[in-house]
């Protein structure tokens, strides 16, 4: 891997509309090494809304273009001026894209070889890649490190898994840094905030007195990291690249590796020790997989929320979003 200027410049966020991307615009914004933020995002399943509801106000250091990411016209207009990308944009949700290959494939693979075509060609000097830990299955370790061999179950990691080879490919030929995220399971909030991730999942039935429903016998592992977490790993990567000078990392804290049937537990500590918690019959078990983030230690990365915040911040939020439509409703 090159190391170029540790100057992010002007950043492109694909998909930057979405949750981790309103955690991650703000703090692009506050980086002196940033000189503009443009957001690059088709607005199907987001909006801008979610960055100005962090409070950023108007400001002459952020743009937004609306493209379409399986178009490589509307990517190579969005590219020509970017020094540094974060590719967030793609079909998320691992289980939901066993029924959606085809559009999974070709917004996170074509996507993804858009985006690095254009990059090449207008000379861009960094890419940072939001790959996913789930690229690694089912593995019998409980300590799964970069060189543990993937093994994805759905087209969702299949899909990020043959975008890093695209990407490594990439880096050879233009000569570029690249680097790819294996990215922990998210949870907390932020205002895009996603409602099918595990931990965000569990808070919202608390709150709403329904039973946390888990599937199988809940003792799949998954490594999990705050959204603002997430953000920050990947404002670090793009702004300091010489510090992530090795082409993949997994993302997280071994702190944070969890069973599902813990996550539910921990919820219902949390916030109400009289919820139910109930099993369901799962045929085809999800991934499991304990992570090992040692590698990650090396560039001076470390994420700062515990689980037990996430969750609690989750139920205020979501309890004054309820608050706010009641009042707005009752004002009609």
């Amino acid at each position: 891997m090159t190391t170029n200027s540790a100057s992010a410049g002007h950043v492109l966020v694909t998909g930057g509309c979405g949750y981790i991307g309103s955690a991650l615009i703000p703090q692009l914004l506050q980086n002196d090494s940033v000189s503009h933020v443009t957001v690059f995002d088709s607005f199907a399943s987001s909006s801008p809304q979610n960055l100005f509801a962090t409070g950023l106000g108007s400001t002459d250091k952020l743009s937004f273009i609306r493209g379409d990411i399986q178009q490589y016209g509307d990517v190579e207009n969005a590219v020509h001026d970017a020094e540094t990308i974060i590719h967030l944009a793609a079909i998320t949700g691992a289980a939901s894209t066993h029924d959606r290959r085809e559009e999974t494939f070709a917004i996170n693979y074509d996507g993804t070889e858009n985006v690095l075509r254009a990059a090449g060609k207008f000379g861009v000097k960094n890419v940072v890649f939001a790959s996913s830990c789930n690229v690694y299955g089912r593995a019998a370790e409980t300590e799964i490190t970069e060189h543990t061999d993937p093994d994805p179950l759905n087209p969702y990691a299949e899909s990020k898994l043959k975008a890093e080879s695209l990407l490594r490919d990439a880096v050879d030929t233009y000569n570029f840094d690249g680097t790819a995220l294996r990215m922990s399971t998210n949870y907390g909030y932020a205002p895009g905030v996603r409602f099918n991730l595990v931990v965000n999942h569990f808070v919202f039935r608390a709150l709403t007195d329904r039973p946390l429903t888990v599937y199988g016998d809940g003792s799949n592992w998954r490594p999990f990291i705050h959204v603002h977490d997430a953000a920050r790993a990947y404002a670090h990567a793009a702004c300091n690249p010489q510090q992530w000078s090795q082409f993949c990392y997994n993302v997280g804290a071994s702190t944070q590796n969890f069973q599902i049937e813990t996550i539910a537990q921990a919820v219902r500590e949390e916030l109400d020790q009289t919820l139910e918690i109930t099993y369901l019959r799962d045929e085809h078990p999800g991934p499991s997989y304990h992570v090992n983030f040692d590698r990650l230690g090396e560039t001076k990365y470390q994420p700062k929320y515990t689980l037990q915040e996430g969750i609690t911040e989750l139920a205020t939020q979501f309890t004054e979003m309820k608050s706010r439509t009641i009042t707005a409703e009752q004002g009609l």
